[in-house]
């Protein structure tokens, strides 16, 4: 990790940290909970966010020869091969036949298994929206649409025609984090830095690295150099005034909760799951199961993870660029669920993808430019997989599902999608406007893929 980085993620770890162990201090206020309910009743979601916006439609590609022909007229360069595809049997279709991009056979196999699905044609919506209602603005739309900071944001919040200070899955956390009354760390874990998503009112992500606890580079009690004599001078001193006080007792906090986390990680079972090596998101999501295994020590029955992989900004050299980040994602995803069952969770542990927009159908020679609605894909024992649930675009540029360019509308709103995984986490259905403030736009709070 870079100087700086690890830096800012530092702070932001020891910040969380100090925050989570005061609310910690309030919840122990509530009934014990034991190990063996710990083992027993407990919940993961792991969102894995791929920045720069996938291309859903060259990771779902259709097989029957009609619809494949039209596909490649107008990919182009982007076509992959239709005897390179790796077909799929969904349970339900709509008379067309698909396949996965041919760097998938882990999400092929785990497709099979049904335990992946595919949540066709998502995106950040208002209202319902028709490509009439579009042309004509009709209806609200998304500010800023094919913008990536601000699509990202918009996943991260679900609350877009606001700018908020928290992430809808902080105010998911915020609602459950009742069920971990003796929780040793914040139950929002990031393995990829600071994100919104996260952010509670009440809830904080604790930042930790794929090698382990992020901890003060130039601090250590035994050493004599002057960066730690200095903090420890400070941590030592008594204050009145209430911020000085309160920012050395987080800090002290902070330290003490580096060196808990450190020793129950020391204790994590080795597992016999291989995860690839040179694969960034693999690191991410074996740090991940790492701390499912002592989620006991840890003191929590509902957790959050958030990682991610970045490029996916293919505007040039796309066939290449994205059958790399396919083949790492499809390898990580394969590999975590298969340690979710080593570990006995697999029921329990929920992942899923976000990803800013899609791409456009048409090329921009070598690559595509920035889309809207996009395919997402959920993983898990608790998955009713093997099904693609929603519409799969019409894939006809200016045809019914086009803004332009291929450029489609979204048929399933960001709202629904994390609505459904809300209500399988255990928010109540009368709960979800606090998660979700727009999910009453809509008419589905439960997409069905989850059991």
């Amino acid at each position: 990790m870079k100087r700086r980085n690890f830096l800012q993620h530092s702070l932001c770890a020891l910040g969380a940290a100090g925050a989570s162990a005061t609310l910690g201090g309030l919840n122990r206020i509530a009934a014990a909970t034991s190990p063996t309910a710990m083992q027993s009743d407990y919940k993961a979601l792991v969102c894995v966010f791929l920045y720069g916006g996938n291309d859903g439609d060259n990771t779902l590609i259709p097989r029957s020869q009609s619809d494949y022909n039209a596909y490649a007229t107008t990919r182009r360069i982007l076509a992959v091969p239709r005897d390179q595809l790796l077909p799929i049997t969904p349970t339900a279709t709509d008379g067309r036949d698909w396949g996965f991009h041919p760097s998938w056979p882990g999400m092929q196999t785990l497709f099979a298994q049904k335990k992946l699905a595919v949540v066709a044609n998502t995106g950040i919506l208002l209202a319902p929206t028709s490509r009439d209602q579009f042309l004509r603005e009709s209806v609200p739309l998304p500010p800023q649409l094919f913008s990536h900071a601000d699509q990202q944001a918009h996943w991260h919040t679900s609350w877009s025609d606001q700018i908020p200070k928290t992430g809808w899955g902080g105010r998911l956390a915020d609602i459950v984090n009742a069920q971990n009354p003796n929780a040793q760390v914040s139950m929002s874990i990031s393995l990829a830095g600071s994100n919104l998503f996260e952010v509670g009112s009440q809830v904080f992500p604790y930042m930790i690295s794929p090698e382990g606890v992020i901890s003060l580079w130039y601090y250590n009690e035994t050493w004599g150099n002057p960066e730690t004599i200095v903090t420890k001078t400070m941590l030592d001193a008594q204050y009145a005034n209430l911020f000085e006080k309160t920012y050395s007792e987080t800090f002290k906090r902070a330290i003490e909760n580096e060196k808990k986390i450190s020793g129950i990680l020391q204790s994590a079972p080795a597992l016999t799951t291989q995860f690839p090596a040179e694969n960034n998101l693999a690191d991410q999501l074996k740090m991940v199961a790492k701390l499912i295994s002592v989620r006991a020590a840890l003191g929590v029955r509902r957790q959050i993870f958030f990682c991610d992989m970045q490029g996916y900004d293919t505007h040039g050299e796309q066939p290449t660029t994205h059958a790399t980040l396919l083949r790492e994602l499809s390898q990580a995803m394969k590999v975590f669920y298969d340690a979710t069952v080593e570990l006995g969770v697999a029921n329990n542990v929920t992942t899923f993808t976000q990803s800013d927009f899609g791409r456009t159908y048409k090329t921009n020679g070598k690559g595509s430019d920035h889309g809207w609605g996009n395919h997402q894909f959920v993983m898990g024992g608790a998955v009713k997989g093997g099904a693609i649930y929603g519409t799969v675009p019409v894939h006809q540029i200016n045809g019914p599902n086009d803004t332009s360019d291929g450029r489609w509308i979204p048929t399933i709103a960001s709202d629904e999608y994390a609505a459904t995984l809300a209500l399988w986490f255990g928010v109540a259905a009368s709960e979800l406007p606090s998660v979700l403030p727009n999910i009453n736009r809509f008419n589905r709070i439960n997409l069905g893929f989850m059991a």
